[in-house]
């Protein structure tokens, strides 16, 4: 069983946060307007559940999944994605 995670986690900086978009494939006003945004997280962490919000001035964007569960991560608010997403805490994901 992980750690809780529970509590909120302001912001403190970000380093070569431009060239990580840019190898996402995220186009150039997106890639800039991310980086002027200083988001805060704010996790709720209740045994395997777990929601992930994260808070800035323009948009929030929450996660809400069960550890080691595939979910729809729905990224439609940041660049329009959709992704299948399985979340697994270090060492327990299974041998692939």
């Amino acid at each position: 069983m992980p750690p809780n995670l529970s509590g909120y986690y302001r912001f403190v900086s970000q380093d070569n946060m431009e060239n990580y978009l840019r190898a996402l494939d995220i186009n150039v006003a997106l890639r800039k307007l991310v980086c002027l945004l200083k988001p805060d997280k704010e996790i709720i962490h209740t045994g395997d559940h777990m929601t992930i919000r994260t808070l800035t001035s323009l948009r929030n964007y929450v996660m809400d999944f069960d550890l080691g569960v595939e979910f729809e991560e729905d990224l439609g608010p940041v660049d329009g994605r959709k992704c299948q997403t399985t979340v697994y805490w270090d060492g327990d994901q299974p041998n692939q």
